[in-house]
């Protein structure tokens, strides 16, 4: 029976699918932590595949190289170095499930299954896993008994409290916990639920990654017997670190570890979006992105998270005026790319916009012009930047953001054009925000040039569409202060209408807001990926029906 335990945390970026990509990370990480010292290295849930592997989890040929990868580092463990907790997909049988295993002296020491399955949010692993039949029993290493739970085994009772019963000494938790602004408050209180009803100390292990709509921020933490976070890795970050363990008169203790400082508010938000757009865009392969910059805030804040994202030189942007366009837009555009230190070209769009006319005068004959007319300027841009990305390789990045997406204030195959939106899970008054945090503050994960990088005239002048003479967004919407909480209510709480009312809103206006929300439910099956950010996000959080007859009454 040993009285010290050195367990490093394995915080590290798996990418799904890439499993003998994901074993020599996982190799990597355990050299580090034995050069450190350590005797037990723990990785995120499903480490081995990478997370979340969706429905390519079914695949046979998959799992069976998952059980290859974690039979070969199993017998990586022979030597000297430190024991390891792994997670993957594991088939027995007929069953398949979410599992986790020691690995030690050669061989798969111990294995333990997911018992409880989350399918709410973004998760939906009954319809690919098994649930474990029994919660788990403890793990005997050096003479420690440590409670191993994966991932939502820890949120809810039972797992804890049966480990607690059998004489676990240590949890330790590997996690694929997804990023949102309420996550870090969230994790600490179901640790806290745990580590309070057992009196026993707690390991929390996430992984960290942009994974299409889901950013994994990785955030791991230790938490005392008392339910206090003594130790933090940090966001955003990889990192192998070690922490101490001593055995006292009271049980284990954690004496030292990582002292990362969290991070919240716009740095986190601009942070996680940050990730999630350079995770998309490398590991897809892309040559770099292509953004049409208007001169308006969406595009430039878009502008300014690819850059930090990828650097400047993997950024192209686009101005594509019109009649319409202002010289303000004009000029505020070009100073935003030189700020940046993009790439910046300007093509009017005019002479497809008198081509259009020409062509569909006979049709159209004496209807007056209405947004027909700006879909056809939208739908022009969306070409050109889908014809630049073909062309060179590029990706193009949408610059909707969600009070926009929520209503349907976007036109399908023109500005909705794109492979991934930064901003899909940001509402319009958190971009401005977004936009004054960049132009004030920096952080050593972001590659792009410190200082004011969005003119100030961008953040300050009423958004405009500039798609007909002296149009602002609030000719069609609510000002953005009261349309943004009303849909926060509705999409993120699903607060009934007359509740919404009774909190000071005009009916009218709600029901309006709601009728819109309902209605534009197609654009937004159409519409490209992007990072969650909220607590729901429109695809894998929010699944409404297309055809939709219910109003709230």
């Amino acid at each position: 029976m040993t009285d010290a335990l050195k367990i490093a945390i394995a915080q590290i970026a798996p990418v799904v699918g890439d499993i003998d990509g994901n074993v020599e990370r996982i190799r990597q990480a355990r050299a580090k932590a034995s050069r450190d010292g350590a005797d037990l290295v723990v990785f995120c849930e499903l480490v081995v595949s990478g997370y979340p592997p969706e429905d390519l989890v079914q695949k046979p040929s998959y799992q069976r190289a998952c059980r290859e990868a974690v039979e070969r580092l199993a017998k990586d463990t022979s030597d000297a170095g430190p024991a390891m907790i792994v997670g993957a997909p594991w088939r027995v049988g007929e069953e398949l499930y979410n599992a986790a295993f020691l690995l030690a002296d050669g061989v798969i020491a111990e294995t333990r299954t997911k018992v409880r399955l989350p399918n709410y949010g973004v998760f939906d692993e009954p319809r690919r896993f098994t649930p474990g039949a029994d919660y788990p029993e403890p793990i005997a290493f050096k003479g420690v008994k440590l409670g191993l739970m994966i991932c939502e085994d820890m949120w809810l009772p039972g797992a804890g409290e049966h480990l607690a019963n059998a004489a676990a000494e240590i949890f330790i938790v590997p996690h694929g916990s997804p990023f949102r602004k309420t996550a870090l408050e969230e994790r600490e209180m179901a640790a806290r639920d745990r580590v309070t009803a057992t009196g026993l100390p707690l390991i929390f292990v996430n992984q960290l990654a942009g994974q299409d709509e889901v950013v994994f921020d990785g955030a791991a933490f230790v938490m005392s017997a008392s339910g206090a976070v003594q130790y933090r890795c940090p966001q955003f970050a990889e990192c192998v670190t070690l922490t101490t363990w001593r055995r006292g008169a009271g049980g284990w203790a954690c004496v030292s570890g990582p002292e990362a400082a969290w991070v919240g508010a716009e740095e986190m938000i601009y942070r996680a979006v940050t990730m999630a757009v350079r995770d998309y865009v490398l590991k897809n392969h892309f040559n770099g992105v292509v953004i049409g910059l208007s001169g308006g805030v969406d595009s430039a804040l878009t502008a300014a998270i690819a850059v930090d994202a990828l650097g400047a030189d993997k950024v192209h942007c686009v101005m594509m005026p019109s009649v319409y366009t202002s010289r303000e837009s004009l000029e505020d555009a070009e100073q935003c790319a030189k700020a940046l230190g993009v790439s910046y070209r300007s093509i009017s769009i005019g002479p497809g916009v008198a081509a259009f006319d020409k062509m569909l005068a006979p049709v159209f004959a004496d209807l007056p012009p209405d947004t027909t007319e700006e879909n056809i300027q939208s739908r022009l841009r969306g070409v050109i930047l889908m014809a630049l990305s073909n062309k060179f390789g590029d990706m193009v990045l949408t610059t909707g953001n969600k009070s926009e997406m929520s209503v349907g204030y976007a036109t399908l195959y023109g500005d909705m054009n794109g492979g991934f939106n930064p901003l899909k899970d940001i509402y319009k008054t958190e971009v401005f925000a977004l936009c004054r945090w960049r132009n004030t503050h920096h952080a050593d994960d972001l590659i792009g040039p410190k200082g004011e990088v969005i003119p100030e005239r961008i953040i300050t002048k009423p958004p405009s569409a500039e798609l007909r003479a002296d149009q602002k967004d609030e000719d069609s919407l609510p000002a953005y202060e009261t349309l943004d909480p009303i849909l926060e209510m509705l999409v993120e709480k699903e607060t009934p209408v007359r509740d919404i009312v009774a909190r000071g809103y005009d009916e009218k206006t709600v029901r309006r807001i709601e009728h819109l929300l309902y209605v534009a439910e197609y654009k937004r099956r159409q519409a490209p990926p992007g990072p969650k950010v909220a607590s729901v996000n429109f695809g894998r959080d929010r699944r409404y029906p297309i055809t939709n007859g219910w109003r709230d009454r």
